[in-house]
């Protein structure tokens, strides 16, 4: 009688103990909910950052948001960020430092109309190109000093840049002969405008050799002394790329999980499909891990911006391999 009794009282204390608190984690995406950012939508819906005993937070991006200053304003723990703007802010003297890379490859590409006579890179010079800013603006600035042309304005070695939006109107309005679009989601809108995919030339960064590493995963070099921030992180990045990985694998289900988090209903079912069909291409072949010549190929394209170069030198401490050998071993 006793010990039914004491087993009793111990089962009952079991049901009435609170729950261990998940640690919670904040992620700042460069840009809105899309399947840009697939993976950390699957790894949340489908319970991985549960199992790693995790409560992640997603903090969608937006024009007016700079994910470089959410993270230095303490608003978020990690933020997804292309290697350009992450190297800049760096010697500008914020330490951002990149724990993860689960794209490998750069979806970044300049767009032009075929009829406006550009069939080479050499073709750019004495035209209208159209460059998105913010950051995103250095990989095009150190491909423009590379070829020896000058981006002060319209002449024979130089070209006129355009300030884009974060729209495909100056192409499709003739301003522009050339606009900036990645391959999963700008240049499919000018597609669907109508323009058939043989009245355009594409000029993708990846072949021209300039691409630079996107997408990355950084924090705050601070925080990466605090043994419970570096937990916390290397649970992070590996449900996270159990997500991106599920989201490969399964990319029409993965679609359907960004559109179910897009409060704003802006984005559409055909869009998101074919969004992550592309996406997929990037993230296959990398298990998260950073490789070292893809950095030191960034590193090289930065530095080669002639007069006025993304970096002014070599960075030292921009990426650490800590998080992901961990993580993924």
């Amino acid at each position: 009688m006793k010990n039914m009794i004491a087993g009793a009282v111990t089962a009952l204390g079991l049901m009435t103990a609170p729950a261990w608190a998940a640690d919670e984690v904040t992620l700042q995406l460069k840009w809105v909910t899309q399947a840009q950012f697939a993976g950390y939508y699957v790894a949340a819906d489908k319970g991985f950052y549960e199992e790693a005993g995790l409560d992640v937070t997603i903090l969608p991006g937006g024009p007016d948001i700079a994910p470089t200053q959410v993270l230095a304003g303490g608003g978020a723990d990690v933020t997804v960020e292309w290697m350009p703007a992450a190297l800049a802010a760096r010697e500008k003297g914020l330490p951002m430092v990149n724990i993860a890379q689960p794209f490998k490859s750069s979806g970044m590409m300049l767009t032009c109309w075929k009829d406006a006579g550009i069939a080479s890179p050499e073709d750019l010079a004495n035209r209208t190109l159209g460059v998105w800013f913010f950051g995103n603006e250095f990989p095009f600035m150190s491909w423009m000093s590379q070829l020896g042309i000058s981006t002060d304005g319209k002449s024979e070695n130089g070209v006129e840049v355009l300030k884009q939006g974060f729209n495909v109107d100056p192409l499709l309005q003739r301003q522009a002969d050339c606009i900036s679009t990645m391959t999963y989601n700008e240049y499919w809108q000018v597609i669907d405008a109508g323009v058939s995919p043989d009245d355009l030339v594409t000029f993708k960064y990846e072949d021209q050799g300039v691409a630079t590493l996107e997408d990355g995963l950084y924090v705050l070099e601070e925080n990466l002394s605090d043994p419970a921030f570096v937990d916390k992180m290397e649970r992070f990045v590996a449900a996270s790329m159990k997500g991106w990985k599920y989201a490969e694998e399964n990319p029409e289900e993965a679609a359907m999980i960004v559109l179910d988090n897009d409060q704003t209903g802006a984005q559409t079912e055909k869009h998101q499909k074919r969004m992550m069909g592309e996406i997929a291409k990037l993230t296959a072949g990398s298990n998260g891990a950073l490789d070292p010549a893809d950095y030191e190929r960034t590193v090289a394209t930065l530095l080669a911006g002639g007069s006025d170069p993304v970096i002014t030198k070599a960075p030292e401490g921009a990426w650490t391999s800590a998080i992901t050998d961990a993580a993924l071993n």
